[in-house]
């Protein structure tokens, strides 16, 4: 089951920590875009290239502290058809690594459009007679606000495959509460994002695996302390995506309220903190790796003493 899979990575480093690979050009150190655009030009294609080269580095760096990656749709999608080789590369590269890998792509729709979104993500696609993966991630991040209709086709895809979603619940942007931390009617205390939660973990309740959780996820941001605790508190059987840590403001000590009493459960993201580390260290580009490393290393250390 894929949560177990996660965990037990999680388990064999001791590192409940993902990092995300979100490759805005300004985070890639320059001699690796200007080598690149002396070949091809300021294109995509040049672009991408400099996006591969970045994230196989990273991962090759990485790999040993860290359990799991999260590249965001959005920055290679933004590259074109180029960028969409850039995500197969990456995701291929990193579990070539032994690395868990999540795709970041909140999709979401409904019947045979929601099975065609899982099935690219997740899934396989016949083409003829012939059958292929397109990316072949561990699991996806998926729009939960649509209802069960653009959740099941999901769950049908993780199930066959073996892999799992996360859906987005109380996410951690400034703005969430607009909607999500509305009461619902009819119900004294009950808002909307709890009743998100409730329904994916009633809608996936029969594929519970090793560990007790179920293929549905839950993207709960750091930066909502108490109502990641309350969610915690309800969903037992719900593996938590934990974002805002770092840069987002989001602190271990918050981020520590996402896990089980076995301190199982959840994972942390961190994104621009770690790939982007040379830019607020006394590193240099040269040695974006290493500095990398080094925020690894802290925002590891610092979820294994919240989580005593």
């Amino acid at each position: 089951m894929s949560f177990a899979l996660l965990q037990q990575k999680i388990d064999e480093l001791k590192n409940p920590a993902v990092v995300g690979l979100d490759p805005d050009l300004a985070h890639i150190p320059p001699q690796i875009i200007d080598k690149y655009f002396a070949e091809f030009g300021e294109t995509p294609e040049a672009a991408s290239r400099a996006v591969i080269e970045f994230n196989i580095n990273l991962i090759s760096g990485l790999c040993d502290i860290v359990p799991a990656v999260k590249p965001q749709s959005a920055y290679y999608e933004a590259l074109g058809h180029h960028g969409a080789l850039a995500l197969k590369m990456t995701c291929d590269y990193a579990k070539s690594k032994g690395m868990y890998v999540i795709i970041d792509a909140k999709r979401n729709d409904i019947g045979s459009t929601a099975a065609a979104y899982s099935a690219a993500y997740l899934g396989s696609v016949k083409i003829g007679s012939a059958e292929f993966m397109p990316y072949d991630a561990d699991a996806l991040t998926v729009n939960a606000y649509l209802g069960s209709d653009g959740i099941l086709p999901f769950i049908d895809t993780a199930i066959r495959f073996d892999k799992a979603v996360f859906a987005l619940v109380k996410t951690s942007n400034p703005s969430a509460g607009e909607l999500q931390d509305k009461l619902l009617s009819g119900e004294q205390s009950k808002t909307l994002y709890t009743a998100v939660g409730e329904l994916m973990e009633e809608i996936s309740a029969d594929t519970q695996g090793e560990y007790g959780y179920t293929r549905v996820g839950a993207v709960v941001g750091a930066t909502y302390p108490d109502e990641m605790k309350f969610l915690r508190e309800h969903l037992k059987r719900t593996f938590f995506l934990v974002p805002g840590y770092g840069a987002q403001g989001g602190s271990a000590a918050d981020a520590a309220y996402a896990f089980c009493e076995n301190g199982r459960g959840a994972i942390v993201n961190s994104s621009r903190s770690i790939i982007a580390a040379w830019k607020t260290s006394n590193e240099s580009g040269i040695h974006y790796v290493d500095a990398a490393r080094k925020a690894a290393l802290k925002m590891r250390d610092e979820l294994r003493n919240a989580l005593k």
